[in-house]
């Protein structure tokens, strides 16, 4: 398998060959993986907390589970988004602007490998939606 520095000095004409498919894919398949083990992490950690019996200490573990939630609440959306991700490598899709069909971009894709827009079809719908919500 491709070294991130190797996928990075491939020509361009490389652009989504199967080496670098089977790159992406490897990363999201290990970013799907990391999410499900921090995820059931979470679940036994709450199964196994144990009811505090000082009021200080309740609130506090309440807080951390409470923000324990919401960062798994963050990751099962990010896991739509990589299932999205790996479906769009099996389609052939997989590294093309779903608005333009132009490259996104190897070095967009490593920092986010979700990514469905270049970073010039991003920016048009940030500015539309900023423009709608400024009205």
């Amino acid at each position: 398998m491709l070294t991130k520095e190797e996928l990075l000095k491939q020509p361009k004409e490389n652009y989504m060959n199967e080496e670098q498919l089977e790159f992406f894919r490897q990363l999201l398949l290990k970013q799907k993986q990391e999410i499900i083990n921090g995820i059931k992490e979470t679940e036994q950690l709450l199964q196994n907390q144990e009811r505090e019996a000082d009021e200080n200490d309740r609130a506090t573990l309440e807080e951390e589970r409470w923000l324990e939630l919401r960062i798994r609440e963050r990751e099962s959306k990010l896991l739509r988004k990589i299932d999205e991700a790996l479906r769009r490598i099996d389609e052939g899709e997989y590294g093309y602007c779903e608005d333009t069909g132009e490259e996104i971009g190897l070095e967009r894709l490593l920092v986010r490998p979700t990514a469905t827009l270049s970073i010039e079809a991003k920016q048009r719908r940030e500015s539309i939606e900023k423009a709608y919500s400024d009205s």
